[in-house]
């Protein structure tokens, strides 16, 4: 049930699920036999929960200054240790956007003062993106509160059904990504 509160925040999904996953299935299995309706049960809770963790992390972000993307470029070159420099097409692979997409956050972050970009040293025509000490400020104030935020969010779940759970997402995701290459059957 959609309550005044969740409708108020503009988020439906903060309350419990007003059609749950195995209700949805058992409709199309009443309006549509034969209809192969078993992925419902694991893609709808997928979808919800991909939405509520984004939304969750949108408001977090907004509140500490910082857009999702920007986010996204710092933690990587974070990431990388020092020098926090990394290339663009490297960026382009770890975030898992366009070449295009890198380069716009690249200039807005170089524009807020947090990486700067260069040509590399060594006769190609790759480009190093390096965090600045405005970035690395920034990232060492936002990733604690993003970590700890999204551990709150998993709590209820007991440390050993989250390495197992972590497991089983992380072979789905595998699976999914080679499945999804391909073209659909049902087509």
């Amino acid at each position: 049930m959609v309550t005044m509160a969740s409708q108020r925040d503009g988020y439906p999904f903060d309350g419990p699920s007003p059609y749950p996953a195995a209700e949805i299935a058992r409709a199309w299995e009443r309006e549509r036999p034969g209809t192969p309706t078993d992925s419902i049960e694991i893609v709808t809770p997928l979808w919800r929960l991909a939405k509520l963790f984004a939304d969750d992390r949108r408001r977090l972000l907004a509140d500490l200054g910082v857009d999702p993307a920007t986010l996204d470029l710092l933690s990587v070159l974070r990431r990388a240790g020092s020098p926090y420099e990394v290339s663009t097409r490297e960026l382009s692979r770890r975030t898992l956007v366009t070449a295009g997409a890198i380069s716009q956050r690249v200039a807005r972050a170089e524009d807020a003062g947090l990486v700067t970009r260069r040509t590399a040293d060594d006769g190609t025509r790759a480009v190093l993106v390096t965090l600045t000490e405005a970035g690395h400020d920034l990232i060492e104030r936002t990733v604690d509160q993003v970590l700890t935020r999204e551990s709150e969010l998993v709590a209820s779940i007991p440390p050993a059904n989250r390495e197992q759970l972590a497991g089983q997402l992380q072979d789905l995701l595998d699976q999914v990504g080679q499945i999804a290459r391909k073209p659909s059957s049902g087509v």
